[in-house]
């Protein structure tokens, strides 16, 4: 359960910089399920840490000729299996299972958004690791003040890493993708577009990044 009563906004305890780059802020609605399904928040947030090193490795293997951004990638890797096994080790404290997860929504929806071919398939991927390392930070952010002392205390330490995350992500489309900032700028509105909307509608699914719950969307005049 949540700590208190925390139902005031709590916008303001995002990121400038992830608050102005994301176009839809996290729904109460998402905040309010949350705070009542800790351990499958826990169990897909490790999931997710998971499949963010594996992203990270992926970049890794498929770009290895290019050497800051491949360099970048096996740190970063580093960092998101550490965070894996540090919410491995709070599900350990508090009895909670490990449980692999699939896809969420979210995720694969956005990867389904992302363009096959080269160079436009390097630049789909780093601007939708970008939301998600955004989207990342912004619940984190506001999940903080709602949650358990110890575990508010490690969301709200997370947060400088995702920040500099979602930042590696949007430095390296600028730089290693031979493309001007007003075609980067419209294609990276098409995807916060689509991301925009993943996080807004009703989700059959409760994950880390779903949209509210379908059940309670659907009772809300």
């Amino acid at each position: 359960m949540c700590r208190g009563d925390r139902r005031v906004a709590v916008a303001s305890t995002v990121p400038e910089a992830i608050a102005r780059f994301l176009d839809e802020p996290t729904p109460r609605d998402w905040l309010d399920e949350a705070c009542t399904r800790l351990p499958e928040m826990l169990n897909d947030h490790a999931n997710c840490e998971l499949k963010a090193a594996s992203t990270a490795l992926g970049f890794l293997y498929r770009y290895p000729e290019r050497t800051a951004l491949a360099q970048r990638m096996s740190k970063l890797a580093r960092e998101e299996l550490r965070h894996f096994e540090q919410v491995r080790s709070i599900m350990d404290e508090m009895a909670i299972p490990f449980q692999r997860t699939s896809a969420s929504r979210y995720a694969g929806r956005l990867r389904d958004a992302t363009r096959p071919m080269e160079p436009n398939r390097l630049l789909d991927m780093l601007l939708v690791g970008a939301l998600i390392e955004a989207r990342s930070c912004e619940r984190f952010a506001v999940l903080a003040p709602r949650l358990p002392e110890t575990l508010g205390k490690f969301y709200g330490g997370l947060l400088a890493s995702e920040a500099r995350h979602f930042e590696h992500y949007i430095a390296f489309a600028r730089s290693e993708c031979g493309i001007g900032d007003a075609k980067l700028n419209e294609r990276l509105a098409e995807l916060k577009d689509i991301e925009a909307t993943l996080i807004s509608e009703a989700d059959p699914d409760f994950r880390f990044h779903s949209g509210p719950p379908l059940q309670l969307s659907k009772l809300s005049p």
